[in-house]
Formats: structure tokens, C-alpha cells, sequence
């Protein structure tokens, strides 16, 4: 967000790449660790919040579906710069709410600036977006002191999860 210009920004579920401790040097190789794949550009995209929600609403279908046929997997897409709420037992179009940048809600029809990457269209190669590991590198490269310090995880308020070690 912060080399992108972006307000919001969407991130896949990727889990790999090396765990790194406090204090631990973060080199090209560990970065590349986390964000090397075939489908690399970072993209900034013009969304309306209506748009947003349907995203959300989308990828959260794909995982909580009641339809176990419906359940096509994956992971719940990360955000930055969002707060919502989600109600993972609600049907579809229900469960994310509450959304907010800044502490200002989302409104539906007004545009918002969405950093991501890893797109799945062919046409964000040719846009001449940078792969990840250029925007992660120029960040890493900005920090003060070469020394990244502690963030607070950017995690959506779960309602209706009490009692359920999958979900809470």
C-alpha cells in the first residue's frame, strides 16, 4: 500500500517461505522465499466498495459455504488498510459487513484505490505492473534503519464462531 499509493490492499493466502525470528536479516533469497511465483505483478485497481464487498463476499462463499459442494477451498483473501466483519454462518451477500478504511465505512457507489498481486488475468503482465518482489523490495529498502518494526495483524471481527476451534 504504502509504495502502491493504495488505500486498500488484497493479498492470497499463500503459506510457505521461511519463518523469520526478530532481529533476523531479511535477505533477497528470504524474500523471494515468500513471494516467487509465475504470476507475480502487483497491480493498483479502481474499485468501488460495492465491488469490494462482492469480492469478500465471493471468496468467502468458496470457503463457508453450507454446500459442501460449493466449498471450493483455498483461503480467505488477506487485506490491508480494511476492517470488516464477517459472520461466516450467514448465507451469501450476509456475511461481510461493517467495512471500513481509516474509520470511515465503505461506501457502495464511491471508488477506492486496491493494491494486490498474484492476478490470475494474463493482461496484468502486459500492463507494465511490477512483479511483487520489485514493490516488497523497495519497501523493505524505506524502512528506517533497515529495521522492520512490529505491525498490528490486520484481522476481520469474527461473530457467530464462539465455540468453534476451526473458525475462532
Amino acid at each position: 500500500m504504502d509504495v502502491q499509493g493504495a488505500e486498500i490492499a488484497f493479498s492470497p493466502g499463500f503459506r510457505w517461505g521461511t519463518s523469520l525470528l526478530p532481529g533476523d536479516v531479511i535477505t533477497r533469497e528470504l524474500m523471494m522465499d515468500q513471494v516467487a511465483i509465475t504470476y507475480p505483478y502487483a497491480t493498483v485497481t479502481q474499485m468501488s466498495g460495492e465491488m469490494i464487498k462482492t469480492i469478500l463476499e465471493d471468496v468467502a462463499d468458496n470457503l463457508f459455504n453450507p454446500d459442501p459442494y460449493y466449498q471450493q477451498g483455498g483461503d480467505m483473501v488477506r487485506v490491508g488498510g480494511l476492517q470488516y466483519t464477517m459472520a461466516p454462518g450467514e448465507k451469501m451477500g450476509s456475511r461481510i459487513s461493517d467495512m471500513q478504511v481509516g474509520g470511515k465505512r465503505i461506501e457502495a457507489g464511491k471508488n477506492y484505490s486496491v493494491a494486490g498481486w498474484a492476478p490470475v488475468a494474463e493482461e496484468a503482465s502486459k500492463a507494465g505492473n511490477k512483479p511483487v518482489w520489485d514493490v516488497v523490495e523497495t519497501w523493505l529498502k524505506g524502512q528506517a534503519g533497515g529495521r522492520i518494526k512490529a505491525r498490528k495483524i490486520n484481522t476481520p471481527k469474527l461473530v457467530g464462531v464462539q465455540g468453534n476451534p476451526g473458525l475462532a
